[in-house]
């Protein structure tokens, strides 16, 4: 019973690599979130920032960069790749918020799809830069902890990494789980900032701003500024994100990197975990990446099809259900490998039915954030 409740844990739950993934592209959904769902300017073109990000840390940690080198710490490399992010927000910002509705949305596209032909075709990052740049110098992994202290820090990384053993005397973790826990901690710090920016009166303007515009500007306050500020701080997270990115795959191409799609990802996965809730867009990108991975075909460590083969007998995979078809080819037709179909499909009814997406929506049935409304709820309970 044990093992059977075991196997269909392995196939609903995403591989330690795909919550790596989560992690790194979650915060650049919710830095999208941040300027997106709390001013309601939606920047089609926010990949330019995350683009900017890992190909600061790549170019650096293969010696392409003018004072920076293999040497310089990833943590530095962190603030450099955000502060990088947030001056390139800040030009693009200055002229595109002078705009507003879809004309905000389309120049922003503009910047975006400029700098990734401008990548794309730059010899300077690569020797074949369509194929983009893949970290060779720097073969020790990148450190994330406090730089100077060997002890506080862990390498992280596919192809390199720390493994830990013995924590607190019985934890072992492999070096993708070390590289799990470490990207968490600087995700978890830079939400938490996120958070306090939003809970200030600057982030209480941004809704304002969000709600009624003209009326924000009426009262006196100068829209413009503060949609740029929370633009270049959004941009800032943003090529954080990116350079965890290229921390944990070492390689970083255009289409990944400053392709529109990457911000249309963050969009999808907004609207799926909750449009305007920040913390939203984890809950949406760990939802689109479940169901992608449940529905592979590849399905390495979990997944449909691994499942039904390791237990479903052979006889009822053959069996015939119409015309000839049988189990294991419906499947294999319908299910697997059709991710993107039914990711799409449920985005659409999401859309329609959940337009809250799925924090919002629970948030609007709690009655209040769940940080709130789950002690209240407990309180009640315990004195009933």
């Amino acid at each position: 019973m044990n093992s059977g409740l075991s196997a269909e844990f392995t196939a609903l739950l995403p591989r330690i690599e795909t919550l790596v993934v989560v992690l790194f592209f979650a915060l650049f959904a919710m830095s999208f979130d941040f300027i997106s769902g709390y001013t309601g300017y939606l920047s089609f073109g926010h990949a330019a920032f995350y683009g900017t990000g890992a190909y600061l840390v790549a170019l650096a940690a293969n010696d392409k960069l003018p004072l920076l080198g293999p040497e310089t710490p990833f943590m530095l490399l962190l603030v450099l790749a955000g502060v990088a992010a947030a001056a390139l927000a800040l030009a693009i910002g200055s002229v595109s918020f002078r705009l507003s509705g879809v004309y905000f949305a389309m120049i922003t596209l503009g910047f975006s799809q400029v700098l990734y032909v401008f990548v794309r075709d730059w010899d300077f990052v690569s020797t074949a830069p369509r194929d983009g740049v893949a970290v060779t110098e720097k073969l020790e992994g990148f450190q994330i902890g406090v730089p100077g202290v060997d002890a506080l820090n862990v390498a992280i990384g596919q192809l390199t990494g720390d493994s830990v053993e013995g924590l607190l005397g019985f934890i072992t973790l492999s070096p993708t789980e070390v590289s799990f826990y470490a990207i968490g901690a600087v995700v978890l710090v830079c939400y938490l900032a996120m958070q306090r920016l939003v809970h200030s009166p600057f982030g209480r303007t941004l809704i304002a701003i969000r709600e009624n515009e003209e009326r924000a500007r009426a009262i006196g306050y100068n829209t413009y500024a503060y949609k740029l500020r929370a633009f270049v701080a959004s941009g800032f997270f943003a090529g954080v994100a990116g350079a965890l990115f290229v921390g944990f795959r070492r390689s970083v191409t255009p289409e990944n990197g400053f392709y529109f799609l990457v911000a249309g990802d963050a969009l999808l996965v907004s609207i799926i975990g909750g449009f305007g809730t920040l913390a939203g867009p984890l809950y949406g990108e760990l939802f689109d990446a479940g169901v992608r991975e449940f529905l592979s075909k590849e399905g390495g460590g979990g997944g449909l099809l691994p499942y039904l083969r390791a237990n479903v007998g052979d006889a009822t995979l053959a069996t015939d259900i119409y015309n000839g078809l049988t189990v294991a080819e419906a499947t294999d037709t319908f299910l697997n490998g059709h991710a993107a179909l039914y990711v799409g499909l449920l985005f659409v009814l999401f859309v329609l039915y959940v337009p809250n997406g799925l924090l919002g929506t629970a948030r609007d049935r709690m009655g209040g954030t769940l940080s709130k409304a789950v002690p209240r709820r407990l309180r009640r309970w315990f004195d009933g």
